[in-house]
């Protein structure tokens, strides 16, 4: 099997990697408790990975619609998305 991964392809990987609950929760400087609830109400898109119960991941694109259908500035967040 070929590798054909270049570092441009590599950087652009780590741009757009999944948000993780509490990274969603600082940035918006709330508690993990209201992006689960907001989660669970269908308001924020996310996923499960791995086996089991899994960790729950929460993609850059469902995060900036998420704060665009809610008016939230980008100045506003903890942390630029």
């Amino acid at each position: 099997m070929q590798d054909n991964s270049t570092p441009e392809t590599v950087g652009s990987v780590s741009n757009i990697a999944p948000l993780k609950v509490k990274q969603v929760a600082a940035a918006l400087r709330v508690d993990v408790s209201t992006v689960y609830l907001a989660i669970r109400q269908g308001d924020l898109s996310a996923y499960r990975v791995g086996a089991g119960r899994g960790t729950i991941r929460i993609s850059r694109a469902a995060f900036d619609q998420y704060v665009a259908d809610r008016g939230i500035p980008a100045g506003d967040l903890a942390v630029a998305s």
